[in-house]
């Protein structure tokens, strides 16, 4: 069950990662993110493409315990997912408030990965 759970956030790392690459601009559009220059074209395809790519190779080596890698791998990717929805909190308490999506639904499944990758570990 484990190494699934590992699999199925490795494959959400993976399309939003080839998505990022592909269609920068499209990927930050729910969130009202401008994507007009080059730089910020980089940008989107840097941290969200570039790094869900990597995040995602790297689940996959988790998965199959490359090198032995599995616990502190995925311990690694499930903290970064709950900063970043402890990042969405922070905004929260600083921001006016905004609509369910696609703020909080991301902030949900942030938290969801990062539990089930905290427990899988």
């Amino acid at each position: 069950m484990a190494t699934a759970v590992i699999g199925v956030v490795g494959v959400c790392f993976l399309v939003m990662g080839l998505y990022g690459l592909v269609a920068p601009a499209a990927l930050a559009r729910p969130f009202g993110i401008p994507i007009e220059t080059p730089e910020s074209r980089s940008e989107i395809r840097a941290v969200y493409g570039g790094f869900g790519v990597a995040i995602a190779g790297l689940l996959a080596a988790a998965a199959f315990d490359v090198g032995g890698i599995r616990t502190g791998a995925v311990i690694a990717v499930a903290a970064a997912l709950a900063g970043m929805a402890f990042g969405r909190v922070v905004s929260r308490m600083v921001d006016r408030a905004v609509p369910f999506y696609p703020i909080w639904f991301y902030f949900g499944i942030e938290l969801v990965a990062a539990g089930l990758l905290w427990a899988a570990a």
